[in-house]
Protein backbone atom coordinates (compact mmCIF):
# COMPACT_ATOMS: atom_id res chain seq x y z
CA UNK A 1 0.00 0.00 0.00
CA UNK A 2 1.05 3.62 -0.48
CA UNK A 3 3.29 5.17 2.15
CA UNK A 4 3.14 8.78 0.97
CA UNK A 5 0.69 11.29 -0.44
CA UNK A 6 1.41 14.42 -2.47
CA UNK A 7 -0.38 17.68 -1.69
CA UNK A 8 -1.00 19.76 -4.83
CA UNK A 9 0.39 23.00 -3.45
CA UNK A 10 3.59 24.97 -2.92
CA UNK A 11 2.16 26.62 0.18
CA UNK A 12 4.20 25.42 3.18
CA UNK A 13 1.42 26.39 5.60
CA UNK A 14 -1.04 24.12 3.82
CA UNK A 15 1.52 21.32 3.69
CA UNK A 16 2.03 21.54 7.46
CA UNK A 17 -1.74 21.42 8.03
CA UNK A 18 -2.17 18.28 5.93
CA UNK A 19 0.98 16.73 7.39
CA UNK A 20 -0.57 16.86 10.86
CA UNK A 21 -3.60 14.99 9.50
CA UNK A 22 -1.82 12.33 7.43
CA UNK A 23 0.84 11.58 10.05
CA UNK A 24 -1.96 10.00 12.08
CA UNK A 25 -2.78 7.87 9.02
CA UNK A 26 0.81 6.65 8.73
CA UNK A 27 1.46 8.54 5.51
CA UNK A 28 4.41 10.77 4.69
CA UNK A 29 3.36 14.07 3.14
CA UNK A 30 5.14 15.57 0.15
CA UNK A 31 4.19 18.49 -2.05
CA UNK A 32 4.91 20.10 -5.40
CA UNK A 33 7.97 21.59 -3.71
CA UNK A 34 9.47 18.08 -3.61
CA UNK A 35 9.17 17.48 -7.37
CA UNK A 36 12.03 18.18 -9.75
CA UNK A 37 9.65 19.09 -12.57
CA UNK A 38 7.23 21.98 -12.31
CA UNK A 39 3.59 21.01 -12.86
CA UNK A 40 1.20 23.82 -13.66
CA UNK A 41 -2.47 22.87 -13.91
CA UNK A 42 -4.82 25.43 -15.46
CA UNK A 43 -7.80 25.83 -13.13
CA UNK A 44 -10.54 26.40 -15.69
CA UNK A 45 -13.42 24.60 -13.98
CA UNK A 46 -16.75 26.26 -13.20
CA UNK A 47 -16.80 25.07 -9.58
CA UNK A 48 -14.42 24.50 -6.67
CA UNK A 49 -15.00 20.77 -7.10
CA UNK A 50 -14.11 20.75 -10.80
CA UNK A 51 -10.86 22.62 -10.14
CA UNK A 52 -9.84 20.38 -7.23
CA UNK A 53 -10.61 17.21 -9.21
CA UNK A 54 -8.65 18.40 -12.24
CA UNK A 55 -5.58 19.24 -10.12
CA UNK A 56 -5.64 15.93 -8.24
CA UNK A 57 -6.22 13.77 -11.33
CA UNK A 58 -3.74 15.57 -13.60
CA UNK A 59 -0.89 15.49 -11.10
CA UNK A 60 -1.58 11.91 -9.99
CA UNK A 61 -1.43 10.73 -13.62
CA UNK A 62 1.92 12.48 -14.10
CA UNK A 63 3.68 11.28 -10.92
CA UNK A 64 1.75 8.02 -10.39
CA UNK A 65 1.21 8.73 -6.70
CA UNK A 66 -1.82 9.49 -4.53
CA UNK A 67 -2.51 13.22 -4.73
CA UNK A 68 -4.70 15.53 -2.65
CA UNK A 69 -5.72 18.85 -4.15
CA UNK A 70 -7.93 21.56 -2.74
CA UNK A 71 -9.80 24.52 -4.11
CA UNK A 72 -11.46 27.05 -1.90
CA UNK A 73 -12.92 30.51 -1.79
CA UNK A 74 -15.69 32.82 -0.63
CA UNK A 75 -19.34 32.64 -1.66
CA UNK A 76 -21.55 35.65 -0.87
CA UNK A 77 -25.28 35.04 -1.07
CA UNK A 78 -26.24 38.60 -2.07
CA UNK A 79 -23.81 38.37 -5.00
CA UNK A 80 -25.18 35.05 -6.28
CA UNK A 81 -22.16 33.14 -4.97
CA UNK A 82 -19.45 35.57 -6.09
CA UNK A 83 -16.50 35.87 -5.89
CA UNK A 84 -16.56 32.04 -5.84
CA UNK A 85 -13.86 30.36 -7.92
CA UNK A 86 -12.46 33.81 -8.70
CA UNK A 87 -11.93 34.66 -5.01
CA UNK A 88 -8.13 35.02 -5.27
CA UNK A 89 -8.30 37.21 -8.38
CA UNK A 90 -11.61 38.99 -7.83
CA UNK A 91 -10.11 42.43 -8.45
CA UNK A 92 -7.59 41.28 -11.08
CA UNK A 93 -4.98 38.69 -12.00
CA UNK A 94 -2.49 40.09 -9.46
CA UNK A 95 -4.25 38.27 -6.58
CA UNK A 96 -4.18 41.39 -4.38
CA UNK A 97 -5.97 40.78 -1.04
CA UNK A 98 -6.53 44.47 -0.30
CA UNK A 99 -7.92 45.15 -3.78
CA UNK A 100 -10.19 42.11 -3.54
CA UNK A 101 -11.56 43.28 -0.20
CA UNK A 102 -12.18 46.79 -1.50
CA UNK A 103 -14.06 45.43 -4.51
CA UNK A 104 -16.18 43.17 -2.31
CA UNK A 105 -17.16 46.06 -0.03
CA UNK A 106 -17.99 48.19 -3.07
CA UNK A 107 -20.24 45.45 -4.48
CA UNK A 108 -22.04 45.21 -1.13
CA UNK A 109 -22.23 48.91 -0.22
CA UNK A 110 -26.03 49.05 -0.63
CA UNK A 111 -26.66 45.68 1.05
CA UNK A 112 -27.90 45.68 4.65
CA UNK A 113 -25.94 43.82 7.32
CA UNK A 114 -28.54 41.06 7.74
CA UNK A 115 -28.40 40.36 3.99
CA UNK A 116 -24.61 39.97 3.86
CA UNK A 117 -24.46 36.25 4.63
CA UNK A 118 -21.50 34.34 3.19
CA UNK A 119 -19.63 31.05 3.31
CA UNK A 120 -16.03 30.04 2.98
CA UNK A 121 -15.98 26.78 1.00
CA UNK A 122 -13.18 24.21 0.68
CA UNK A 123 -13.27 21.15 -1.57
CA UNK A 124 -10.63 18.43 -1.09
CA UNK A 125 -10.10 15.98 -3.94
CA UNK A 126 -8.06 12.79 -3.59
CA UNK A 127 -6.91 10.73 -6.56
CA UNK A 128 -5.23 7.34 -6.22
CA UNK A 129 -3.36 6.23 -9.38
CA UNK A 130 -5.76 4.55 -11.76
CA UNK A 131 -8.72 5.21 -9.49
CA UNK A 132 -11.59 7.64 -9.49
CA UNK A 133 -11.27 11.00 -7.77
CA UNK A 134 -13.12 11.30 -4.45
CA UNK A 135 -14.09 14.60 -2.86
CA UNK A 136 -15.31 16.13 0.39
CA UNK A 137 -16.55 19.65 1.02
CA UNK A 138 -16.14 21.80 4.11
CA UNK A 139 -17.64 25.17 4.84
CA UNK A 140 -17.68 27.95 7.41
CA UNK A 141 -20.69 30.28 7.59
CA UNK A 142 -20.54 33.94 8.48
CA UNK A 143 -21.32 37.46 7.33
CA UNK A 144 -19.45 40.19 5.50
CA UNK A 145 -18.68 43.25 7.64
CA UNK A 146 -18.94 46.91 6.59
CA UNK A 147 -15.20 47.42 7.03
CA UNK A 148 -12.06 45.34 7.74
CA UNK A 149 -11.48 44.19 11.33
CA UNK A 150 -8.41 42.37 12.67
CA UNK A 151 -4.85 41.88 11.51
CA UNK A 152 -4.41 38.10 11.42
CA UNK A 153 -5.04 35.70 8.57
CA UNK A 154 -5.16 36.67 4.91
CA UNK A 155 -7.55 37.10 1.98
CA UNK A 156 -11.08 37.97 3.04
CA UNK A 157 -10.49 37.15 6.73
CA UNK A 158 -10.78 40.81 7.89
CA UNK A 159 -14.27 41.02 6.35
CA UNK A 160 -15.60 37.60 7.36
CA UNK A 161 -17.55 37.96 10.60
CA UNK A 162 -18.43 34.98 12.80
CA UNK A 163 -21.58 35.86 14.83
CA UNK A 164 -21.07 33.03 17.34
CA UNK A 165 -17.70 34.48 18.35
CA UNK A 166 -18.41 38.15 17.69
CA UNK A 167 -15.10 38.32 15.79
CA UNK A 168 -13.89 38.31 12.22
CA UNK A 169 -11.60 35.55 10.98
CA UNK A 170 -8.76 38.08 11.14
CA UNK A 171 -9.35 38.56 14.89
CA UNK A 172 -8.87 34.86 15.67
CA UNK A 173 -5.66 33.18 16.73
CA UNK A 174 -4.26 30.57 14.34
CA UNK A 175 -5.40 27.85 16.74
CA UNK A 176 -8.96 29.21 16.84
CA UNK A 177 -9.13 29.54 13.06
CA UNK A 178 -7.77 26.04 12.50
CA UNK A 179 -10.62 24.59 14.56
CA UNK A 180 -13.50 26.17 12.66
CA UNK A 181 -12.26 27.12 9.20
CA UNK A 182 -13.68 25.66 6.00
CA UNK A 183 -10.48 23.63 5.57
CA UNK A 184 -10.80 22.30 9.11
CA UNK A 185 -14.37 21.22 8.34
CA UNK A 186 -13.22 19.56 5.10
CA UNK A 187 -10.56 17.64 7.04
CA UNK A 188 -13.25 16.45 9.49
CA UNK A 189 -15.25 15.12 6.52
CA UNK A 190 -12.09 13.55 5.07
CA UNK A 191 -11.35 11.83 8.37
CA UNK A 192 -14.79 10.21 8.35
CA UNK A 193 -14.24 8.71 4.89
CA UNK A 194 -10.48 8.15 4.61
CA UNK A 195 -10.30 4.59 5.94
CA UNK A 196 -13.17 3.55 3.64
CA UNK A 197 -11.46 5.14 0.64
CA UNK A 198 -8.21 3.31 1.39
CA UNK A 199 -10.10 0.05 1.84
CA UNK A 200 -11.86 0.54 -1.49
CA UNK A 201 -8.54 1.32 -3.17
CA UNK A 202 -6.95 -1.83 -1.70
CA UNK A 203 -9.87 -3.94 -2.95
CA UNK A 204 -9.41 -2.55 -6.46
CA UNK A 205 -5.77 -3.59 -6.50
CA UNK A 206 -6.54 -7.19 -5.52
Amino acid sequence: MYKEIFIATQNKGKVAEFDAFFQKKGLKVKSLLDLEEEIDVVEDGDTFEENAIKKAKTISEIINRPVLADDSGLSVDALNGEPGIYSARYAGAEKDDEANNKKLLKELEDVESKERSARFICVLAVCFPGGEVKTVTGECKGRITQQPQGSHGFGYDPLFYLPQLNKTMAELTREEKNKLSHRADALIQLNKLWDKWVEDETDLKR
